[in-house]
C-alpha cells in the first residue's frame, strides 16, 4: 500500500519496497511531467496510479496532497495542470473560472478512534451521537448515549479528544455536509464547509495529519478517508445509516451509496453522496473530482494529461479496489470522456478525439 506526505514543493511517494521522489515543477514544465494538487482523500490511489503509470509510460504525474481548498486555489491560479477536490464546485463557479469538473473515484469518510481495549467495528455510533461528539456535547466515552448504543461493551470514563482537519479540506466538506443533514443543531451551529469553526478539538493537516493525531492521542476520534484508516491500522466505528442499520465501511457499502447517483443530469457533474438510502449504505460517502481549464495552453501536454486519466479509468480499477475506493461505472466514464471531447480546447481545437 502506498502513502505519502507533501513537504513544501516536494511530494514524497512511498511504496512498499520502493521510494520515489517526484519533484513538482511549476507551470510550463516538461511535457513529460504533469503537475496536480489538491485533496488528500484520493491521494493513496492517485499516488499509486502515478507510480505505475510512470513505470509503464515514462510520464511523471506529480500530485501534492495539500487539501481540496489548496487544489481549487492552485488550478484557478494556473500554477498546476490539474486540481483535485472532494467538495464539488457548482456549475456557476466552474463557469466563472473556465473550469471543467469530472469524478475519478468514490470513497468513504470514516470516523476512527483510539480507545484503549477497543478494536475496529466494536463501537456503534448513531448519526446524532457522532454530531454531538464533534459538537463537544458528548465529552466522555462512557457517556450514557454511547453506552446505550453499545450494551455489554466496556467503555472507559475517558475524555473524548476530537481531531479534525486544520486545512481547507474536501474530506471535511463531505463530513460536515453529512452532519448538517443528520443534525439540525450541527447545521445551525456549524454548517457545511471545507473549513468550519470547530466547536472543539485539535486540527491535523491532511488526512495524514488527522490519522497521525488519532493514532497517538488516547481517547481520540477523528475522520479520514478509509485507506488512511487501513494503512495506519486505526480502528473504525460502525455507523448507523439512514435506514437505521449499523454498517461497516467497505467497498460494498460505499458502492451502495452511489447506486442512486444520476450523473447524466448533474450539472457540472456536481454530485453529493452523503446520507443516501439503503440498508447496506455507508452514510458518509463521496466522489472525488478533477478540475481542468477548458482552454488548454499546450495541446500535447493536455492530451498527455487526459491519456493518464483515461489509463486510470481503463486499467486502475483493481488498484482502486485494493485501497477500498469504488471505480466509476463504465457509463459514467463515457459521460466524462464525452465531456472532454465537447469542452476541452487548445488553440480552438478539441484536445480529446
Amino acid at each position: 500500500m502506498l502513502f505519502g506526505k507533501a513537504l513544501g514543493t516536494v511530494t514524497l511517494l512511498m511504496v512498499v519496497g520502493t521510494t520515489s521522489l517526484f519533484t513538482a515543477c511549476g507551470k510550463g514544465g516538461s511535457r513529460g511531467r504533469i503537475n496536480g494538487a489538491g485533496a488528500s482523500f484520493p491521494y493513496p490511489v492517485y499516488a499509486q496510479w502515478a507510480h505505475r503509470y510512470h513505470k509503464l509510460k515514462g510520464v511523471r504525474v506529480n500530485y501534492q496532497s495539500i487539501g481540496s481548498g489548496g487544489g481549487i486555489a492552485q488550478i484557478k491560479a494556473k500554477t498546476v495542470d490539474f486540481g483535485a477536490s472532494d467538495a464539488p464546485l457548482r456549475a456557476k463557479e466552474l463557469g466563472a473560472a473556465g473550469l471543467l469538473q469530472f469524478p475519478m473515484v468514490i470513497g468513504g469518510v470514516v470516523p476512527v478512534i483510539h480507545v484503549p481495549g477497543v478494536g475496529a467495528g466494536q463501537v456503534k455510533l448513531s448519526a446524532t451521537a457522532l454530531a454531538d461528539i464533534f459538537r463537544g456535547k458528548i465529552k466522555k466515552w462512557n457517556d450514557a448515549v454511547i453506552t446505550g448504543l453499545n450494551p455489554g461493551l466496556n467503555l472507559p470514563a475517558k475524555p473524548i479528544h476530537v481531531v479534525h482537519r486544520a486545512d481547507g479540506s474536501g474530506t471535511t466538506w463531505i463530513f460536515t455536509n453529512y452532519l448538517s443533514k443528520v443534525s439540525a443543531a450541527w447545521k445551525n451551529e456549524v454548517g457545511t464547509g471545507k473549513a468550519v469553526a470547530w466547536p472543539t478539538g485539535v486540527g491535523g493537516k491532511g488526512n495524514e495529519g488527522v490519522a497521525a493525531y488519532v493514532k497517538r492521542l488516547s481517547g481520540a476520534i477523528g475522520y479520514v478517508e478509509y485507506a488512511y484508516a487501513l494503512g495506519n491500522k486505526i480502528p473504525h466505528v460502525l455507523l448507523q445509516n439512514r435506514a437505521g442499520k449499523f454498517v461497516a465501511p467497505t467497498i460494498e457499502t460505499f458502492g451502495a451509496a452511489a447506486v442512486h447517483a444520476d450523473w447524466a443530469h448533474a450539472p457540472g457533474f456536481y454530485m453529493v453522496l452523503t446520507n443516501q438510502p439503503g440498508d447496506r449504505t455507508w452514510p458518509i460517502t463521496g466522489a472525488t473530482f478533477i478540475l481542468l481549464h477548458k482552454k488548454q495552453a499546450d495541446a500535447t501536454k493536455a492530451r498527455a494529461m487526459l491519456n493518464f486519466f483515461d489509463w486510470c479509468y481503463r486499467y486502475g480499477a483493481d488498484t482502486a479496489k485494493k485501497l477500498h475506493y469504488v471505480p466509476l461505472p463504465k457509463p459514467v466514464v463515457k459521460l466524462v470522456q464525452d465531456r472532454w471531447r465537447s469542452s476541452l480546447r487548445a488553440a480552438g481545437r478539441p484536445v480529446w478525439k
